[in-house]
């Protein structure tokens, strides 16, 4: 399926038993590629780069869990598909994650406005993250969710940048309560350029 065409229809979904069987060996296969997607930035902050093999799996996971049948497939399409990257992006679910309720909330409530802080410098641009548009994750009293599901459009050269090996590729967030940045590593950088047409 061409990257710029992908997603997921009924017809690329199996069967709840058969989802049941397979997912142990499922999860395990689609693991390392999950391991690469992932980069931390900071001490609290994840992106988890989301692909239609992640989303597959996701989608599989919700329809078993929930049991909803076929009446339930259009929701979990409708809310999983947007987060497949179409060819010239990249799409990530962008988590704060602290255990202690406590320090959470003290944190989220400094972070109002960070989805629109998060940036991949590809070379010497830097690209700023689209946060989605449908669902509004800073509240009136400046709080911010723990979850955000951002993409990055990127034009042919960034991604002609992005697959040289010899540029630094960074993703960073600029907010004056959690500036923090991280580099790509080589084999992230590989599974990541997968994404693109």
């Amino acid at each position: 399926m061409p990257a710029a065409a992908r997603t997921i229809t009924p017809d690329d979904l199996i069967p709840d038993a058969e989802f049941a069987r397979r997912r142990k060996e499922w999860r395990a296969e689609l693991l390392p590629t999950k391991r690469l997607r992932r980069i931390a930035l900071g001490p609290v902050c994840t992106f988890y780069f989301e692909s239609y093999d992640t989303m597959l799996f996701q989608v599989q996971e919700m329809l078993l869990i929930e049991k909803g049948g076929a009446e339930q497939v259009p929701d979990e399409l409708a809310a999983y598909n947007p987060l497949i990257p179409q060819g010239s992006e990249l799409v990530a679910t962008v988590m704060f994650e602290i255990d202690d309720p406590v320090r959470r909330e003290a944190l989220l409530a400094r972070l109002g406005g960070v989805e629109d802080c998060f940036f991949l410098q590809v070379g010497a641009e830097r690209v700023m993250a689209v946060p989605e548009g449908d669902v509004e994750r800073t509240r009136d009293d400046g709080k911010t969710s723990s979850v955000h599901f951002v993409r990055f459009a990127l034009k042919p050269e960034h991604i002609a940048v992005f697959r040289d090996p010899a540029t630094q590729i960074v993703i960073g967030c600029s907010h004056d309560q959690y500036s923090h940045m991280a580099g790509l590593s080589p084999a992230t950088r590989a599974e990541l350029s997968r994404d693109f047409a």
